[in-house]
């Protein structure tokens, strides 16, 4: 499993359409084979900074699968206009883990 991380600045006030429209895109990248899942977390210090955390099985399936998708394309229509700067994308690997048991 590969985690997608990018930290997204979204302009200044636009925040709520963001949110909105993000909640539209997600089923286009949630489409693609090799997807696992995704979430999007708000900054508590910074009301316009947000982070997306996507699982993928692996690299390939975000960036063949998906970003040379047609659906990638609905989603960048959806999207790119809010991000200032434009996000830098990186993939990471699990090095160790340790969870609390239930």
């Amino acid at each position: 499993m590969i985690l997608e991380v990018a930290i997204l600045n979204v302009k200044e006030s636009l925040q709520n359409e963001f949110e909105k429209d993000f909640t539209i895109a997600s089923q286009y990248i949630s489409s693609v084979k090799g997807y696992l899942g995704h979430k999007l977390k708000k900054c508590v210090e910074n009301n316009s900074q947000y982070i997306l955390l996507v699982e993928w099985e692996d690299i390939d399936s975000h960036e063949i699968g998906f970003r040379k998708s047609q659906v990638y394309l609905k989603w960048k229509e959806l999207l790119h206009n809010y991000y200032d700067p434009f996000p830098t994308v990186e993939h990471y690997h699990t090095v160790f883990e340790n969870k609390k048991p239930l």
